[in-house]
C-alpha cells in the first residue's frame, strides 16, 4: 500500500515553504491533488500529483459576509451555504472557499416563520455594527395579512401603538396592495410586528424581510446566498 501523508507536509516537501505557509496556500484554495482544488491542510495524499496553482497567495483570507435569502421555517444545516447554493448573480469577484463557511456570527436574526433577508459575517466590524446600532438601522419588510383594519388603524401603525409597555417609535407602514403591507422600521424586536398588527385587528400570514440598512436582497431567490460586496454598508 502506499504510504500517504497530510497534504500540508507534501506541499512542503515539494515547494520548500514553511508548514504555515503550506496551510495558508491550502486554505486559500491555491493547491490541487489530481487536478482538484482541495482546501483542507490535513486531507491525506499518497501518490497523487500535488500541484500549487499559479498566482498562489500567501495572505491570510479576510473576513466576509454572507447575504442570504432565508426561507421560511428554516434550520441552518452543513448544506446551507455551499458553492450549490451560491447566488449566479454574485459581482463580489470572491473565490468560494470552504473557510468562508466557518466561524459565521448571524446578526439581526429573523422572527420564526419570516423569511426574507439574513446576514451571516466572519467580521467583528460588521457584527459589532449590526449589534450597537440596531436600534438605528432601518429594516424593511413586506407583511401579508388578513383582516379589517379599521379607520384610524394605518395611522396607529405609523406611530401610536405601544409593546412590552413601552411606545414604539414612529415607523413607516403603508399598504401596497389590499392584503400585504410595508413595514420600514427601526429597532425591531421579536414579536413587534406581528403585535402591531394584532393591536389594530390584523393577523399576520407571512412575513418577509427585503432590507437591512442601505443592504437589499435584491434578486437572491429563496435559499440562495451571496457576498457582501465592498461597497456596500449598512
Amino acid at each position: 500500500m502506499t504510504d500517504t501523508i497530510r497534504l500540508a507536509k507534501r506541499l512542503v516537501e515539494l515547494t520548500r515553504c514553511s508548514r504555515r505557509e503550506a496551510e495558508l496556500y491550502i486554505m486559500g484554495g491555491w493547491v490541487s491533488v489530481d487536478g482538484v482544488v482541495v482546501e483542507e491542510p490535513q486531507f491525506m495524499v499518497g501518490s497523487q500529483q500535488v500541484t500549487l496553482l499559479s498566482g498562489a497567495k500567501l495572505a491570510p483570507l479576510p473576513p466576509v459576509t454572507l447575504v442570504f435569502h432565508q426561507p421560511a421555517e428554516f434550520q441552518l444545516t452543513s448544506q446551507t451555504f455551499t458553492p450549490d447554493t451560491h447566488a449566479p448573480e454574485d459581482h463580489s469577484g470572491i473565490r468560494v472557499l470552504k473557510q468562508h463557511f466557518l466561524r459565521l456570527t448571524h446578526c439581526l436574526p429573523l422572527e420564526a416563520g419570516a423569511s426574507g433577508l439574513s446576514v451571516y459575517t466572519q467580521d467583528f466590524q460588521v457584527s459589532r455594527k449590526l449589534t450597537a446600532d440596531a436600534s438605528t438601522i432601518e429594516q424593511e419588510y413586506v407583511v401579508d395579512v388578513s383582516g379589517e383594519l379599521p379607520e384610524e388603524g394605518l395611522k396607529l401603525l405609523n406611530h401610536g401603538l405601544t409593546f412590552n409597555g413601552k411606545l414604539l417609535s414612529p415607523a413607516k407602514v403603508s399598504w401596497q396592495n389590499e392584503t400585504r403591507l410595508r413595514f420600514a422600521l427601526k429597532g425591531v424586536q421579536p414579536g413587534q410586528i406581528a403585535h402591531m398588527c394584532k393591536a389594530v385587528g390584523l393577523q399576520v400570514v407571512a412575513m418577509r424581510r427585503l432590507r437591512i440598512g442601505r443592504v437589499s436582497m435584491s434578486k437572491l431567490t429563496s435559499a440562495q446566498w451571496r457576498y457582501l460586496l465592498q461597497y456596500e454598508r449598512f
